[in-house]
C-alpha cells in the first residue's frame, strides 16, 4: 500500500507540475476558478488519502506482526 500512496503522490506532484505550466498559457479568471475549484481540492484529498493510506499500512503491519 505505502508504494501506491508514493505512487499517487507522484502522479498528482506530476499534475500539479503540468498545472503550473498550462498556466503560462492560460492566466485568466476561469482558470483561477479551475484551480480553485478541482486542482487545490484534488491536492487536498490526495494529501488526505496518502495518510490515510500510511496509517492503513501501519495498522496492518501491526496485525501481522501480532498475528503471526
Amino acid at each position: 500500500m505505502k508504494a501506491e500512496a508514493t505512487r499517487l503522490s507522484a502522479l498528482t506532484r506530476e499534475l500539479w507540475n503540468q498545472w503550473q505550466q498550462t498556466k503560462q498559457y492560460w492566466s485568466d479568471s476561469r482558470s483561477q476558478e479551475f484551480e480553485r475549484k478541482y486542482l487545490s481540492d484534488l491536492v487536498a484529498n490526495v494529501d488526505r488519502a496518502i495518510s490515510t493510506i500510511e496509517d492503513l499500512d501501519k495498522l496492518i503491519s501491526r496485525i501481522r506482526r501480532e498475528c503471526e
